[in-house]
């Protein structure tokens, strides 16, 4: 596999792991935070956004790690998924 097909893949890997990692310790405004006035009571009271960037990259690596020693080791492949073969 070449290096921007490893780029391009775990960049979609990191961002879809964003969305994962987004409510890992999600606090609302219903906790006694500080709660800013004007903002939306869904909305988190500190929002550290380079603890997620720090938990999606570790996840997103752990994923992409997997995807490729599957893709090099072949355990999954796309004939595990021929559901013809079942007839």
């Amino acid at each position: 596999m070449k290096f921007t097909s490893i780029t391009a893949i775990y960049m979609l890997f990191w961002w879809g792991c964003l969305f994962l990692v987004l409510p890992f310790r999600l606090r609302t405004g219903a906790e006694p935070e500080a709660f800013v006035p004007g903002q939306a009571e869904s909305a988190p009271p500190r929002f550290s956004m380079w603890r997620t960037v720090l938990w999606t990259t570790i996840v997103s690596a752990v994923v992409f790690a997997l995807f490729y020693v599957n893709y090099v080791n072949g355990w999954i492949t796309a004939d595990f998924f021929d559901l013809s073969r079942f007839r």
